[in-house]
């Protein structure tokens, strides 16, 4: 299992692309494997052109994107993001939904998202579970989720009379 972080923590010193190389490195790949996994990442992602550039030079939006390039290079079956969308304008949003929705069998492996951005997860999730205070309220396929009425009152309050 992978896993990204709500804050960035890229390696600030380092490239882009050698962060996705430290990834690939420290599940055994070999420094040539490595560079090939990252290149072929950043281009997927398309993030070609940023390969070369520190990483604390990057824009937040794609510096959220190289987290989640650095978890692949790993080669995760399961990759865990918290909070993905967190912080990013409606245009990355797109961006990042558009990555999401290919990403599971583009790079075969299952993605668990824990994200607050209804939006984000109604348009990239095939199930949902929710979770209010600690309890299980629902889970489902989004349609079910967005009709439940419990999801309903939780996150828009319950009617009182």
């Amino acid at each position: 299992m992978a896993r990204t972080f709500q804050n960035g923590r890229l390696f600030r010193d380092s490239t882009v692309r050698e962060n996705l190389e430290a990834g690939a490195i420290g599940v055994g790949l070999s420094r040539r494997q490595a560079y090939a996994r990252a290149v072929d990442i950043l281009d997927w992602l398309e993030l070609g052109e940023t390969a070369d550039v520190r990483a604390d030079t990057v824009p937040y939006g794609i510096e959220r994107r190289v987290g989640i390039a650095r978890a692949l290079a790993t080669h995760p079956r399961w990759l865990l993001l918290d909070e993905p969308a967190a912080g990013l304008n409606d245009r990355e949003c797109e961006v990042l939904m558009g990555t999401l929705s290919r990403m599971a069998d583009a790079f075969g492996c299952g993605v668990l998202i824990i994200e607050h951005n209804m939006r984000v997860i109604m348009n990239v999730c095939e199930r949902i579970h929710v979770i209010d205070f600690g309890r299980t309220i629902a889970e489902g396929t989004p349609k079910e989720v967005r009709e439940n009425p419990d999801v309903i009152g939780a996150y828009l309050g319950k009617h009182r009379r």
